[in-house]
């Protein structure tokens, strides 16, 4: 993930000032609080959370087809 520093928040600043915070993602689509100076949580808004949450059938079989035949062995086991 590349992050632009623009995005980044301490975590003060946004106990100070929640708003400074929600014009960041409005503007960027995320916002990076730091904790300790390091990153600690992002915030982004809503639809886009739960547009990324969706996946499509071929993304799910192609995962499922990948497992089947990593675990292959175990199947044939459990058939038996």
């Amino acid at each position: 993930m590349i992050v632009n520093t623009d995005t980044m928040i301490s975590i003060s600043d946004v106990n100070k000032n929640f708003s400074n915070v929600t014009k960041t993602v409005e503007k960027y689509g995320y916002a990076i609080v730091l904790k300790n100076n390091t990153p600690k949580y992002i915030i982004s808004e809503f639809n886009q959370v739960a547009s990324e949450e969706h996946v499509s059938n071929e993304d799910l079989l192609k995962a499922s087809a990948k497992l089947i035949a990593r675990n292959k062995k175990v199947y044939e086991e459990l058939a038996q």
